[in-house]
């Protein structure tokens, strides 16, 4: 992971304890993939009530969380979208335990699923492989943590964190980009 990275989790784990918030910044940045990959807009303010309901226990955030939310939804989206793949998840730093490092990245897998399914109930219109890669981050949102530290499980750790990283940018590249839908139209005639 690079170091801005790095210090970016750090950051968000310092406001997240700012504002009194108990979800970690793996959990934030993997709920607000999860809206953002499956179709919620990044632009304006509507997906801010919906992560405050999730993320906050439906509070108001702060004017200040919100300007770092705001410009942390942009550089998802914008990171996403990008044709030399730079998304990333937030996690912590290579320096941190193994065990560490897995739940952050199983909460991160766990709350992109949350996020995802705000805005897809149904995955049939995505394609075998992002089905299939919406079925492996639930297996991974379940591992266990008490993984063993030896050069094989590091292996393995990034392995697992590279497909989730690529699982979000398919599933934008598919989902996060189709028109909002269109609300549903009064068909009565007065």
């Amino acid at each position: 992971m690079a170091d801005s990275a790095t210090s970016l989790f750090d950051q968000w784990e310092r406001w997240l304890a700012q504002e009194q918030m108990i979800i970690s910044a793996a959990e934030l940045h993997g709920m607000l993939t999860g809206l953002l990959a499956s179709g919620q807009r990044a632009s304006g303010n509507e997906w801010l009530p919906i992560l405050a309901d999730l993320a906050n226990d439906g509070e108001e955030f702060s004017p200040a969380m919100k300007g770092r939310l705001e410009q942390l939804g942009k550089s998802i989206r914008t990171d996403l979208g990008c044709p030399e793949i730079s998304f990333q998840t937030l996690l912590p730093s290579d320096d941190e335990l193994l065990a560490d490092r897995l739940v952050a990245l199983t909460e991160w897998a766990q709350c992109f699923l949350v996020g995802f399914a705000v805005n897809q109930q149904n995955l049939q219109k995505a394609s075998a492989e992002l089905r299939e890669g919406i079925q492996d981050l639930a297996e991974i949102a379940r591992l266990d943590p008490d993984a063993v530290t030896d050069e094989e499980s590091e292996r393995s750790f990034y392995e697992i964190a590279e497909y989730v990283r690529i699982t979000a940018i398919m599933c934008f590249g598919e989902l996060g980009q189709m028109p909002p839908p269109k609300p549903a139209s009064n068909s009565t005639i007065h």
